[in-house]
């Protein structure tokens, strides 16, 4: 196994960073530091990389241990053979992936009952040895196939000798490392990705029934989309290789010239090809293009995902959540400025009742009784109509605004055990208001209650590596909450379960906690919190706010462990603790410039990257980093599909980013799609260069197909029409 310094020098060579910075993140992960503890609180060691490159660090290193381990027991196999050569060895030591272990294994590896397995239990392996070896310029080949004919052993004829050598030395050349490298590398740069209409019958799939693309461009959503429709029973899809060309490749890596066996080998080379290398190396192909597309569908996820959970709260507004429905009525919940339920209800607007008027004296009954402000509606069945009802509804309602908000996971979570938990006299219809008034308010506090694949911002998150997806999507769960923190008075266990070092176990034993002994008043009360010893305080503390303590830095992201800086820091620059709770430190930048900031972190007995870091949060205690991001885009009115025309400029919130281009919700019920063509005058690699989730863009309508639902926009033609 390779020890940390070997690791770190190959990871520092991958990824550009210092070679003591990376040693020292992986003695830092190997002591069993979390991510966020590492980037916010372990700067000096690390050189101030952020919470994703430690985590491309963790996961290349997970990675390479297993590929270590992989090697070791390859090596133990093949030893207890006894057909371990110094030269395997060192080819072992030299795979630098997974694949090209598996090839060096291969000819070792228990098989099944192969046609060669059954060729050498008749004897014919020395037959094949002396044809495949090739060091003869004359001979007889039927001669030296005649001394091994034997009915006893089911090789009646010379015919069947040929044969058995010949499967013999097919399968032999099917499992040379160097072939298979060399096929593979083919494949790639020469392949064709091909797939067929396995039906007449019509489909969303109906691109793809005559298609052809080489595997060395072909897009991640086009391998995902024809591996999906495979699966379906429209598809039948293969990858093509030039066929003259590989076997040239099978033939110059077996073959002597020469040899008075050179053509039965030949022969052999080109069975080897299409028989066992072909359909194998095209398996291989397929699985590399859906496992290289995955990744980029979850990279593409995780990208959306951050985003969309550090959207901007809507803070301190009374907010009525709608939850639009047709027969069983359109459910209400209105919330005060801190999530609290205030008053329910269900009414009916849309069809069949169309009870508009008695539906609208509830509604303003109820923003009149409670001063509702904002209005979130889900974008679910009926929100069409239920938006046109609410617009009209507050248009002589000044200060009252709406906004369409994503409904994807409410029901998941409504119908969820925490969902039951949180709300157990509520149906679980009236939870779904609930959410979707929260998800208005507080977009990361209430998200984190959902399984992020239910959220909606993927594609084809249902046909990803689950265990691959739901790690990458916790990790940016993680990271966001960690990024905002979390008020210890208010978090649900739903939320603390995500903060560094905190089990759903802690989680629940800190909220069962503030109940029973009421709200904390200082970040080390949580030392009393049973089974949060002190290891997990020193993860978790840091991300833990309390406004209310006498302590202002409880209420910050200082660390506890900083305290003593912090204060040495204020003392330096002439401030107290008490100028940070009243807001007069306004100028501790200007005064940390005069001091210099190498100067107090050396006072202070700190890095310089830390001192900075505790200079930023004493200049805004209990900061938000969601409050600098441009604020929630809000409506007063609607429109409708019918209303755009062609050249009209919209503004709208991006609301989904994929490979091929962005969906922005332009207020009128169906998202337009900015193709990736028309995002940018410059060439574009992939549409996350120019957005990203919750990005309020102008956008001129190009199309509108009205029968289909689709709007096309363009956003490299704002200002030019």
């Amino acid at each position: 196994m390779q020890d940390i310094q070997t690791l770190a020098a190959l990871l520092a060579e991958e990824t550009g960073e210092k070679l003591i910075h990376v040693e020292n993140v992986i003695k830092l992960l190997d002591e069993g530091n979390t991510v966020p503890f590492i980037a916010r609180y372990r700067k000096e060691l690390h050189g101030t990389m952020d919470d994703q490159r430690i985590r491309e660090i963790s996961e290349r290193l997970a990675y390479l241990r297993n590929l270590d381990k992989r090697r070791e027991e390859i090596r133990s196999a093949v030893e207890g053979q006894g057909k371990l050569t110094e030269e395997l060895s060192a080819a072992l030591d030299a795979a630098a992936t997974l694949a090209a272990l598996e090839d060096l294994y291969r000819p070792y590896k228990q098989k099944r009952r192969t046609r060669a397995s059954m060729a050498k239990e008749k004897g014919l392996e020395p037959l094949a040895d002396a044809l495949f070896a090739q060091d003869r310029r004359t001979g007889d080949i039927d001669a030296l196939a005649a001394d091994f004919i034997d009915p006893e052993k089911g090789v009646e004829t010379l015919e069947d000798a040929l044969a058995g050598a010949s499967d013999i030395i097919a399968e032999r050349i099917a499992d040379d490392a160097a072939v298979r490298a060399d096929l593979r590398a083919l494949f790639r740069r020469q392949g064709t990705l091909v797939s067929k209409a396995a039906t007449e019958e019509d489909s969303v799939y109906r691109l793809y029934y005559d298609y052809a693309e080489p595997v060395s461009r072909v897009q991640s959503h086009r391998v995902l989309a024809v591996n999906r429709g495979e699966r379906e029973g429209f598809l039948k899809v293969s990858v093509e290789a030039d066929e003259a060309a590989a076997v040239r490749t099978v033939r110059r890596a077996a073959v002597k010239p020469g040899s008075f066996s050179m053509a039965f080998v030949a022969a052999a080379a080109e069975d080897a090809y299409k028989r066992l290398l072909e359909p194998s190396l095209e398996r291989e192909t397929r699985a590399s293009l859906t496992d290289e597309a995955s990744e980029q569908a979850i990279r593409t996820f995780a990208m959306n995902l951050r985003p969309l959970l550090m959207q901007p709260p809507v803070k301190d507004r009374v907010t009525l959540g709608f939850d639009p429905a047709y027969r069983t009525g359109c459910k209400l919940a209105v919330v005060d400025g801190t999530g609290k339920v205030l008053e329910t209800g269900v009414v009916y607007p849309t069809p069949p009742h169309n009870k508009k008027a008695e539906a609208a004296a509830v509604l303003t009954r109820m923003i009149r009784k409670h001063g509702i402000t904002a209005i979130a509606i889900g974008n679910g069945t009926a929100s069409k109509e239920s938006e046109i009802f609410i617009a009209e509804l507050i248009r002589d309602m000044p200060g009252v605004q709406y906004m369409m908000v994503s409904e994807a996971g409410a029901s998941v979570y409504s119908a969820s055990k925490l969902g039951a938990e949180e709300f157990p006299d509520f149906d679980v219809s009236l939870r779904s208001a609930v959410s979707i008034a929260r998800r208005l308010q507080d977009p990361l506090a209430e998200l984190v209650k959902i399984d992020p694949k239910s959220i909606g911002v993927g594609q084809y998150q249902h046909d990803m590596p689950q265990n691959r997806l739901d790690e990458a999507l916790g990790a940016v769960v993680e990271d966001c909450v960690n990024a905002v923190g979390a008020d210890l008075n208010t978090a649900s266990p739903a939320l603390l379960t995500h903060i560094a070092g905190l089990t759903a176990a802690t989680a629940k034993n800190i909220v069962a906690y503030r109940e029973a002994n009421g709200a904390f008043t200082a970040r080390k009360q949580l030392l009393k919190v049973p089974k949060l010893g002190p290891r997990a305080y020193e993860q978790c503390a840091g991300f833990l706010r309390v406004p209310g303590s006498r302590n202002i830095l409880d209420d910050t992201a200082v660390h506890p462990e900083s305290y003593d800086a912090a204060e040495k820091l204020l003392t330096l620059c002439g401030y107290t603790l008490a100028d940070v709770a009243a807001g007069q430190v306004s100028e501790l930048n200007a005064r940390l410039r005069e001091v210099t900031p190498q100067r107090a972190a050396a006072f202070a007995g700190v890095g310089e990257p830390t001192i900075l870091d505790i200079a930023a949060e004493l200049m805004k205690p209990g900061r938000d980093p969601r409050d600098e991001l441009p604020p929630a885009m809000l409506r007063t009115d609607v429109m409708s599909l019918e209303d755009l025309k062609p050249g009209m400029v919209m503004r709208g919130t991006v609301r989904n980013v994929v490979d091929f281009g962005v969906f922005v919700d332009i207020g009128v019920h169906q998202d337009g799609l900015v193709h990736i063509s028309q995002l940018s005058d410059r060439f574009v690699r992939h549409p996350s260069e120019v957005v990203q989730v919750g990005d309020i863009v102008d956008a001129v309508v190009l199309d509108v197909d009205s029968k289909k639902g689709r709007i096309s926009l363009s956003m490299k033609q704002v200002g030019k029409t």
